[in-house]
């Protein structure tokens, strides 16, 4: 009788997974729901922070990183995957440029991308030198909001409503109790909303220009209307923002002239619902368990970091939207 073969177990190593180092530069209100939601995952790690204002230490999961007056020594120090840029508008392009041109790390830039369509030309000129469109992200956080996903996944189930043919959106805050600050920080309505106004008509429709804007009160308030494409048909969106309010309220209104389709969402409440004719035909709603930003940003960082980033994050959606948006308004 022959010997039995002793066939010895294969030990297979577990694969380890390198987490991402994530650079945060500025450490402002907006940084919090970055780190919020990078705290979240395991597959994330702080590396480093920047801000060149006098700030409290960040800890981030009981350990505080170290922490850089400005980004050129940060990225001497270090070699993160991917910076986080929660800064003022102006200062983006130029950070961008030094993040591209100093270290291999993407960049997520929160928005808008560039403070005029001069530096966003800087920007693409750089494409040739460094992959600009492979490496340079914007945090249009508003096009992952849970009922924008909602609403699109409804158009996409019922082609038979027809094309788009007028989008109604409506963004306030009670920015102007914060006066001289809040244009400071956010520069004016238009800046701030009109970016997440047209990233969110994204999720929808095909962006093709912008066709009047007005600036009223200062900055404070604006009025805008933008022509798109909607399964081969020609709409437009109006859009309004302001800040004379003492609240916050943001709804969009989706109309199907053909169909008679209305799809409301209502951004502040993150809950939605479809009718026709006083019929109520789908509805949307949140537990309220989840703050409207963290909410936004979970499903970006997870596109963002799935290897498959969504194109509203890229540099050609940034660009798109960037045309639009810089257009020169009317003074009334």
């Amino acid at each position: 009788m022959a010997n039995p073969v002793r066939v010895e177990p294969v030990r297979v190593e577990p694969v380890r997974v390198e987490p991402v180092r994530v650079g945060l530069v500025g450490v402002g209100i907006i940084a919090g729901t970055h780190l919020a939601v990078l705290a979240e995952r395991p597959d994330v790690q702080l590396e480093f922070t920047v801000d060149p204002r006098p700030v409290a230490p960040v800890v981030f999961r009981g350990r505080t990183p170290p922490h850089y007056g400005d980004l050129a020594r940060a990225l001497h120090e270090h070699r993160p995957d991917l910076v986080v840029l929660a800064t003022p508008t102006e200062t983006h392009a130029g950070l961008t440029e030094l993040t591209l041109l100093r270290s291999t790390a993407r960049v997520l830039v929160e928005k808008p991308l560039v403070h005029d369509r001069a530096a966003l030309t800087a920007l693409r000129d750089l494409d040739g030198e460094v992959d600009v469109r492979g490496r340079v992200f914007t945090a249009h956080h508003f096009a992952f909001s849970p009922e924008v996903d909602w609403a699109a996944e409804l158009l996409g189930a019922h082609p038979e409503w027809g094309p788009v043919t007028t989008v109604t959106s409506a963004f306030y805050d009670p920015y102007v109790l914060r006066g001289a600050e809040a244009f400071a920080s956010y520069v004016s309505s238009w800046t701030d909303s009109g970016v997440n106004q047209l990233s969110m008509l994204t999720r929808f429709v095909e962006l093709t220009g912008l066709t009047s804007a007005e600036h009223m009160d200062g900055g404070a308030s604006a009025w805008c209307t933008v022509g798109f494409r909607s399964r081969g048909d020609i709409g437009s969106a109006r859009l309004r923002s302001s800040w004379l309010t003492g609240s916050s309220s943001k709804e969009s209104c989706l109309a199907f002239g053909r169909s008679g389709v209305e799809v409301w969402i209502d951004h502040t409440a993150m809950t939605g619902f479809a009718t026709r004719e006083g019929e109520l035909l789908a509805s949307f709603g949140n537990d309220g368990r989840t703050g409207r930003k963290v909410a936004h940003y979970r499903p970006l960082y997870a596109a963002l970091l799935s290897g498959r980033p969504d194109p509203v994050l890229g540099f050609d959606a940034a660009a798109t939207i960037t045309a639009i948006h810089q257009a020169v308004p009317q003074e009334r």
